[in-house]
């Protein structure tokens, strides 16, 4: 049912944002299974990165152009500032929402007024695989997707969840307005888990519906082991790490980054992860390192700003409760390395 606001404005319940970089037939594809949603009280709108202007408007669909590509937070935030609905849905272009997805979301999270976020179980759109079901988060800083490449029939059932995968999200206005949008310095990833963490900070809940199903091309954009990936996954964790983590667990990250790094050379060696994924698209264990050097060089740079943003996070949860729901929802290090 549409909301009506004091001013006698109508808006729909939920906005869905898609950002678009590539602009193509998955784009295409990705409308097309919004248009056939069993839920019809929500609007799209699509967040052309292009800079081609390449996306056609319609009734259903509004269309931000802009002249360059301003990363994925800074459109999904574009998106939210020109919508109304108490709901802003997240979805990727090169993903495809079955026709319940957005019905199961809203059925989730209306009853549960603690809830502020929605993760969908997303599939591997080539063999139907899990890519996600929320995400785990490793004591480095690095985030993983939750059950990935295991079979969706372990994960049917609704639960709590640290956080949700930004290729197919749901969140709360009320939410967002209080701990704010997407960090925009991040540019590509790790930006779904900045947010998340700065919501369970606020004391926000996040709840896993099995029901809310997207079939994912994983990484269509930007490739699955890309230069660009590797440089904005490590410069972006301590970005995550230096704003959300408690003061001790900052400390204990070199004994969790470390072994990752270790790990990432022995499963490349095998063959396995995402180092071999890196190698096998023409990278190198040099170029890996000057990532994680440039990285660092990044974060010193910026280290004021990032320090401010910290400072500015609304916490409800004391450190030893937040302590407590990371570890609760953490992967090793070795986990990270072999996915």
């Amino acid at each position: 049912m549409a909301r009506e606001l004091r001013s006698g404005q109508v808006h729909p319940t939920v906005t869905v944002v898609v950002p678009t970089l590539a602009a193509d037939e998955t784009l295409h594809e990705c409308l097309a299974s919004l248009e056939c949603q069993t839920f019809c009280d929500f609007e799209i709108i699509v967040v052309d990165n292009s800079a081609r202007h390449a996306v056609p408007g319609s009734d259903r669909v509004r269309v931000i152009a802009n002249d360059r590509n301003v990363g994925f937070g800074a459109a999904v935030n574009q998106a939210f500032r020109q919508s109304a609905a108490p709901y802003m849905a997240v979805l990727n272009d090169d993903a495809t929402a079955q026709s319940g997805w957005l019905e199961a979301l809203l059925a989730a999270i209306e009853p549960r007024p603690d809830v502020g976020m929605c993760a969908s179980q997303v599939r591997d759109a080539v063999d139907g695989r899990l890519d996600s079901a929320g995400m785990l988060l490793c004591l480095d800083g690095s985030s993983k997707q939750r059950g990935h490449l295991e079979s969706p029939a372990s994960y049917a059932r609704k639960e709590e969840v640290l956080l949700p995968s930004g290729s197919a999200a749901l969140y709360r206005r009320e939410m967002l307005e209080e701990i704010g949008l997407f960090d925009e310095s991040f540019f590509l990833y790790c930006e779904d888990t900045d947010l998340g963490l700065r919501a369970r900070w606020a004391g926000w809940e996040c709840l896993y519906v099995p029901e809310a199903v997207v079939e994912h091309r994983y990484s269509h954009s930007s490739g699955k082991a890309s230069s660009l990936k590797a440089r904005y996954v490590e410069r972006n964790r301590l970005f995550v790490i230096f704003k959300t983590f408690p003061l001790l667990d900052l400390l204990r990250v070199p004994l969790y980054a470390v072994p990752r790094y270790f790990w990432h050379f022995v499963y490349a060696l095998r063959g396995r992860g995402k180092a071999a994924e890196f190698q096998r698209a023409g990278g190198s264990f040099f170029r890996l390192s000057w990532y994680v050097i440039r990285g660092h060089l990044e974060l010193l740079a910026r280290f004021p700003e990032v320090w401010r943003q910290r400072r500015g996070i609304k916490r409800r949860l004391t450190r030893k409760q937040f302590r407590r729901l990371i570890r609760r929802h953490s992967i090793s290090p070795r986990q990270v390395a072999a996915l």
